[in-house]
């Protein structure tokens, strides 16, 4: 009777702290992945202004070319109202790849759209697409790689997956104390 007390006890503690390390693990992932999109936002939408302000989008678009697929430097696509590339200086694989139009059509609606973009298997990029409008239309994007906060966010996992287990084990020994300690002589 004693020992399935203390079996109930531990189990009920050891679902607590299986709770209380994925919200920390979620909470950490959410947050990481999120702020992967905070120099793209900002590059985005001064991209956009310039363009609507009427500057060409060659102008807008830096001249220095980033390969998707091995750099981590963030880089612009500019489309046109109907998902033309007008000027980029992402490519992969020396071509510059299309997003699925969804895509462009939300940033069309809402203004813009932030999604995780895999043009390939891969390689995944952190993206913010803003559509503009003004003596022009179209849409920027603004993206670089997400292998950085994949990263941390691996080992993160690793190191809560740790804690999560020696929490275990310590509230396993807890309660096997606690449960000797309070049995009657």
């Amino acid at each position: 009777m004693k020992m399935n007390r203390a079996l109930f006890a531990w189990v009920t503690l050891a679902a607590l702290a299986t709770a209380f390390c994925l919200t920390i693990y979620v909470v950490a992932q959410q947050t990481w992945r999120a702020s992967a999109n905070d120099p793209q936002i900002q590059l985005a939408r001064d991209a956009a202004a310039a363009l609507a302000a009427g500057r060409p989008a060659d102008a807008v678009v830096p001249r220095d070319g980033v390969d998707m697929e091995r750099s981590l430097a963030p880089f612009l696509i500019v489309f046109d109202a109907g998902g033309k590339v007008l000027a980029a200086s992402g490519s992969l694989r020396g071509n510059v790849p299309g997003v699925p139009g969804g895509v462009l059509e939300y940033a069309r609606e809402r203004g813009e759209n932030r999604v995780t973009w895999r043009p390939i298997g891969g390689v995944r990029i952190a993206s913010v697409i803003v559509a503009y409008s003004g003596s022009q239309q179209g849409f920027v994007l603004a993206g670089r790689s997400l292998e950085e906060t994949e990263n941390r966010i691996a080992q993160f996992g690793s190191l809560i997956m740790l804690a999560w287990a020696a929490t275990l084990v310590g509230l396993l020994l807890v309660v096997a104390a606690g449960s000797w300690v309070l049995a009657p002589a």
